[in-house]
């Protein structure tokens, strides 16, 4: 079979195209997954070409609704995947060249794994002949050795395999639905002569769907779970980011409808409930919780539910948690748990559906709405005094408005955000497990291209822009209309923080940070300036307020060693244990 020219569109969702002619009986390895990863609402593929993933691309690129987001380099390309599959619920897809590609992107795909994100990583390799003879190709070590790539990815994924001709459609789909189970990465290495091979295309008339949980495990749970909450007057949920990236986010607000009910999130899961519903605790963080009555409510709770968390460092204020774990029912991805009962094959979507009906059959007492956090509101802003964290975050929190993707790099911004009182219908975006600074900027243009009528907020350091600043060319030149919020304080404010100030390595080299859309050819498309003083930041939040048709870059000018409430909280228990150390 001949390969299908670049600008021939390939549709396959069913037995017939949409003129009615009849649907090719082969396609090529790259077509089926083009159409595979479209069928599963991964429309945009980001990343860079190479030579040996050009005829993978050629072959994708001839697919309905795949659309190529060409990337600055493979690091911003797997943060960008990784901030699609996020907030769009699903799956991100990425396309590198074998060796010095994947290698640049396997940072972003750790990061994934770490915090439950199902990215595809896509490689293109060199042919199965060369391969087989270890032939001495450029990208790779000259050893004759070409698996040492697989096996570096092997560590950072549920799943690395390189497509074999004989097994292609069965290898892509076994990875595909792997990421889809188990809500983490997977690798698919195709080399450029199987990228082109036909194979059967009748599998594509079926779309993949999510593995369903085991009945009679799911039955066992349901019954326990209902014996067991009979017994308590009050339940209080505790909901982690494995709710976001199941999309559930609709069965929270439900199962906090219910009477006896309290809600509390994870920071990666801030305002998985409007923060203004009355069940809601806002975010939990140990210790480290803003209301104590808050942290009460899940520490001594009579009923605590853990759906979808992840027990790290900073998720649980540095271990300072009191509830008992073991004491808790537990509804993880995959298995769901009840005292000392584990019921496997029992997925996240069905346990908290079974919690949502037997809250149900159930009266309880309504809950009394416990304290939230205060909301900072701004003084009114003084004609050339400094701006600080406090009167920055202050003006933040009465600026921002309803349905805002926030977006916060790791460090000031990160928990700057998280003390924000988040406007409803809005979200946290942020890693807070993985922590690479500079991945905010890459998943902004991930978030905009998986909501594109939904303006997006972001927050990020001087130090953390200087790693991925390139991607805000490919997010203007493409149209979207992000504010950014650069917060320059002269380094690396974290790190000074819990050690050696003053140390030369804590320093960057300084930016005319106003300047580069102009360097990037996209002056015309945003509005920029940089702003010291509290009258200054109000003139710049007013005008990022207008100028809805443009991107809005302002550079916010800070003291050195300031820093928001949360991270100068954390920042002491990180230097106290460390000197204990």
């Amino acid at each position: 079979m001949r390969g299908v020219a670049p600008d021939e569109k390939l549709f396959l969702m069913s037995d017939q195209t949409q003129s009615g002619t009849p649907a090719p009986l082969t396609v090529t390895v790259g077509q089926y997954l083009a159409t595979r990863l479209v069928q599963l609402g991964a429309h945009h593929v980001f990343g860079l070409p190479g030579d040996f993933n050009l005829s993978l691309l050629d072959q994708m690129a001839t697919v309905e609704g795949f659309h190529w987001v060409g990337s600055t380099n493979e690091l911003n390309a797997a943060y960008a995947a990784d901030g699609y599959a996020r907030v769009r619920r699903g799956l991100g897809a990425l396309v590198t060249t074998f060796g010095v590609g994947e290698l640049s992107a396997i940072n972003g795909v750790a990061g994934s794994y770490s915090e439950d994100v199902p990215v595809v990583q896509i490689t293109g390799m060199p042919t199965t002949g060369a391969r087989a003879a270890g032939t001495h190709l450029h990208h790779t070590l000259i050893d004759g050795d070409y698996d040492h790539f697989l096996r570096a990815y092997r560590e950072v994924t549920v799943s690395a395999t390189v497509v074999k001709a004989q097994t292609a459609t069965r290898d892509i789909d076994a990875a595909l639905m792997t990421a889809l189970r188990e809500s983490k990465p997977v690798y698919l290495g195709i080399p450029s002569d199987v990228a082109t091979l036909p194979v059967h295309a009748a599998n594509l008339r079926t779309p993949l769907v999510a593995a369903s949980s085991d009945r009679n495990e799911l039955e066992r749970f349901t019954a326990m779970l209902a014996e067991t909450v009979a017994r308590h007057d009050q339940v209080t949920m505790l909901v982690g980011s494995q709710v976001h990236r199941c999309s559930l986010e609709a069965i929270v607000r439900q199962i906090a409808d219910h009477d006896g009910v309290y809600i509390a999130s994870q920071n990666m899961s801030k305002a998985v409930l409007d923060e203004s519903h009355p069940a809601s605790l806002g975010t939990y963080m140990g210790a480290f919780t803003r209301v104590d009555e808050a942290r009460a409510a899940v520490d001594d709770a009579p009923l605590l539910v853990l759906a979808g968390t992840v027990m790290s460092d900073f998720l649980t204020g540095f271990f300072t948690q009191r509830f008992d774990e073991d004491a808790a029912i537990e509804l993880g991805l995959t298995t769901a748990r009840i005292a000392d009962t584990t019921f496997y094959g029992v997925r996240l979507e069905d346990s908290l559906r079974a919690l949502h009906v037997v809250l149900g059959q159930t009266p309880r007492a309504e809950v009394l709405p416990v304290g939230h956090p205060s909301v900072a509101v701004a003084a009114a802003p003084l004609a050339g005094e400094p701006l600080d964290q406090e009167f920055f975050w202050a003006a933040i929190q009465g600026w921002l408005r309803p349905g805002t993707t926030v977006i916060a790099d790791a460090g000031t911004s990160f928990y700057g955000a998280l003390d924000l009182v988040l406007p409803d219908e809005s979200d946290l975006l942020g890693q807070a497990v993985w922590s690479s600074i500079g991945y905010t900027i890459p998943a902004t243009l991930g978030a905009c291209l998986a909501q594109p009528k939904r303006r997006s907020v972001l927050f990020v350091g001087d130090g953390a822009a200087q790693l991925t600043v390139q991607e805000l060319a490919t997010i203007l030149h493409r149209g979207f209309t992000p504010v950014i919020f650069l917060l320059n304080n002269d380094g690396y404010t974290v790190e000074r923080k819990i050690q050696s100030p003053s140390a030369v390595y804590q320093d960057i080299t300084p930016w005319d940070w106003t300047l580069i859309p102009a360097a990037f050819g996209a002056a015309d498309r945003v509005v920029t300036a940089s702003v010291g003083s509290q009258d200054e930041l109000a003139e710049a939040l007013a005008l990022a307020h207008e100028n809805t048709e443009k991107a809005v870059l302002i550079e916010v000018r800070l003291p050195e060693m300031d820093s928001p409430r949360l991270l100068t909280v954390l920042t002491e228990g990180i230097a106290a244990a460390a000197a204990k150390r």
